[in-house]
């Protein structure tokens, strides 16, 4: 009786789809297309609400001579990339800006790396230097722009040593951060088994702070061009920094705002490129944390 029953119960239950491999890839490619749609979707609703906000708020509350509004600023980019600049070609300009940002950005970077790196292993140094490198990072960077601009005239080199000022302390920090996190067991094992301290250092100790590095790298860039745009308000024959302050010299708020939209496009730019780099080089890394975390 009883297994008359289990038959008519197992008869009756609803078949259950099992899934191939296939199928289960595809629902996830799916799911993360959707998912991409929707978060650009709310992206681009934000943008539109805010930009129509502040044009109708232009157009009927505030003053636009002084806020400027949406419209103005697209006509400013308009002509700067149709028509040229005061000072030349806008291309020009950005050329300008992204040479001396990046010239300062690999010349700082590297020596952050090399330096940080050092010292984070060597605590006697670490202890004999860290007074003056403190000092060193709580000099204005605007003092030591017009500095570099008495020194090295309003040139390429003044933009790039500024640069590399703002450049170098971002990434040595971290590098400096990073060796002294190296685990000290792995590093002892490593001597036992008779490696030398060159090989400790490029094998074991670089290695382990390279998320460390590249992490900085992101807050790097966005600090190179600061610094290229720095050097170049405080005194250029051309570059972004230099059509701002013209721009703030003649009251042209619509030109200040083009020329920060055009900054912060460069920047993103750089920084997709740099996020690219760190996932090539750490796809050994969980993707866990990444996805946990919205930024």
């Amino acid at each position: 009786m009883s297994h008359n029953v289990l038959e008519d119960v197992a008869k009756s239950a609803p078949e259950v789809e099992v899934e191939t491999e296939e199928q289960i890839l595809a629902r996830v490619r799916t799911n993360l297309r959707r998912n991409r749609l929707r978060t650009w979707g709310l992206r681009i609703a934000l943008i539109a609400v805010w930009l129509g906000a502040w044009e109708l708020t232009a157009t009927v509350w505030i003053d636009p001579f002084f806020y400027s509004k949406p419209s103005l600023i697209w006509d400013r980019l308009v002509e700067w990339f149709t028509e040229g600049t005061q000072f030349g070609s806008i291309w020009l300009q950005m050329y300008t800006t992204v040479q001396e940002a990046v010239l300062g950005f690999v010349i700082g970077a590297v020596a952050g790396v090399v330096l940080g790196t050092l010292l984070g292993r060597s605590r006697y140094w670490a202890e004999v230097l860290a007074p003056f490198i403190k000092a060193l990072n709580a000099v204005p960077r605007i003092v030591l722009a017009s500095l570099f601009i008495i020194w090295f005239g309003l040139g390429l080199s003044s933009k790039v040593a500024t640069v590399v000022v703002l450049v170098f302390f971002a990434v040595f920090f971290n590098a400096f951060t990073g060796a002294r996190e190296v685990d000290g067991n792995v590093i002892n094992n490593a001597r036992i088994l008779g490696a030398s301290k060159r090989q400790v250092l490029s094998s074991i100790v670089l290695p382990s702070a390279t998320t460390w590095i590249l992490s900085s790298l992101h807050t790097a860039f966005g600090f190179a061009l600061i610094g290229a745009v720095v050097g170049e308000y405080a005194g250029a024959s051309k570059g972004l920094g230099l059509l701002i302050s013209n721009a703030q010299g003649t009251f042209d708020s619509a030109g200040i705002y083009a020329g920060m939209i055009i900054i912060t496009v460069i920047a993103l730019l750089a920084e997709w490129a740099i996020s690219a780099a760190e996932g090539r080089l750490l796809k050994w890394r969980p993707s866990q944390a990444a996805a946990s975390h919205g930024i």
